[in-house]
């Protein structure tokens, strides 16, 4: 699963990225790492760009850069 799969509500943890992308190590540096936690707000009315909750910060993601971000779901009370 990746962050381009979620929906409203979800909440996950990243555990591997694909790099290559020039793009995708910039929103690494913005905090997009493996351990990072995040909710996804939802997304515009066409689908893209993509807003999530990371470290207290909304954040939007093009949908083609989400694809790059692989996670897996955390429980919804789980503080860590």
């Amino acid at each position: 699963m990746t962050l381009a799969d979620l929906k409203r509500g979800d909440r996950v943890r990243i555990y591997a990225i694909e790099a290559a992308e020039h793009s995708v190590q910039r929103l690494m540096v913005m905090g997009l790492v493996e351990g990072a936690e995040l909710e996804c707000l939802g997304a515009s009315l066409g689908g893209d760009p993509l807003e999530f909750l990371v470290q207290g910060s909304a954040l939007s993601l093009r949908r083609a850069d989400a694809r790059h971000f692989r996670v897996t779901s955390t429980p919804a009370g789980d503080p860590n």
